[in-house]
């Protein structure tokens, strides 16, 4: 049974690593688009433990059989009149270990995202998805998302 919980410092050797193969496959799938660095999973570690508690930010964990299978990364944003989009919940990462995957962590993760944006007031969850991420796009449009803009990048 997967288990949806507000992550805490104790998660955060884990994600941190989760969080660096998110940024592993983001670059795999486009090498001048997605930028990496070295230590990705320190980095990440040091700004998800200074995220921790603070009002407006989703840092959710879930755990499979007791082990941290997957987390989700979301912030309650304001109006933004660059992208003509109003306030709302943003989710910035979901992602789930390669040997979790199948077993609905993903959607429990979203699922439970969806529930605490609106609490919060949300009345949108936006997200972004790599081109390539075609199962993940699947997952979200069966959660009901669907698609508004694409992105195009032009190498200099």
């Amino acid at each position: 049974m997967t288990v949806i919980r507000d992550m805490t410092s104790a998660d955060l050797d884990a994600v941190s690593l989760l969080a660096e193969q998110l940024v592993l496959l983001h670059h795999a799938w486009d090498t001048t688009r997605f930028f990496t660095t070295p230590d990705v999973a320190k980095g990440y570690r040091r700004y998800f433990q200074s995220q921790l508690g603070e009002q407006g930010v989703l840092l959710l964990t879930a755990e499979l059989e007791g082990v941290v299978a997957g987390y989700l990364f979301g912030t309650l944003e304001s109006r933004d009149w660059a992208k003509l989009l109003d306030a709302h919940g943003a989710v910035h990462d979901v992602f789930v270990s390669p040997a979790h995957r199948r077993h609905g962590v993903a959607q429990a993760l979203m699922v439970e995202a969806k529930a605490r944006f609106a609490k919060l007031g949300a009345k949108q969850v936006v997200l972004y998805s790599a081109s390539s991420n075609v199962e993940g796009q699947a997952l979200f449009k069966r959660l009901g998302y669907r698609p508004t803009m694409v992105e195009l990048t032009l190498d200099l």
